[in-house]
């Protein structure tokens, strides 16, 4: 259940500090994610937070969100700058709205650069935490890394023909 924080917790000044609070907390993620630092980066979501990325299920909790960060990582993603374009806020909720750029570093393929868009939701627990994450590729097709835990899928059976009678 929502329910806002009363007093005077870190950040909770006027719309322009929410904003530089956000922005800096924001710059944090990209600093720790491009030094490798995936713990530091989890550690800005929520106990509960969700984090969503393209074509992957959304992995809730700061442990799944630091593995995921980490294949991210391991898949060569590098160099993620973020640009907040907006931040609006209602107690103790942020909403922030950015665009990112990421370069990708592959063996076979090279140097690939992603761009996009990425929605943050922010809620003060005492301090400013993610709530949930997301981004989206405005690239026609966006780079995939594999999740470890997908099973393996040798064993396909493709149906040709259907029944229509019931």
């Amino acid at each position: 259940m929502y329910r806002q924080y009363p007093g005077s917790v870190g950040g909770s000044g006027s719309l322009s500090d929410v904003e530089s609070t956000i922005r800096g907390l924001t710059q944090d993620f990209r600093m720790n994610f491009n030094t490798g630092n995936y713990d530091q980066v989890a550690g800005l979501f929520a106990s509960d937070g969700t984090f969503m990325a393209p074509q992957h299920e959304p992995v809730v909790g700061n442990r799944l969100v630091e593995r995921r960060l980490r294949e991210f990582g391991e898949a060569g993603f590098q160099d993620l700058r973020l640009d907040t374009l907006r931040v609006e806020s209602s107690g103790d909720m942020a909403m922030e709205v950015g665009r990112y750029s990421v370069s990708i570093v592959e063996e076979v393929r090279g140097t690939q650069v992603d761009r996009g868009k990425y929605l943050t939701v922010w809620r003060r627990l005492g301090a400013w935490r993610i709530a949930a994450a997301c981004w989206s590729s405005s690239l026609a097709v966006a780079h995939r890394v594999e999740e470890k835990s997908a099973p393996a899928k040798d064993n396909v059976t493709v149906i040709s023909e259907v029944s229509k009678s019931a």
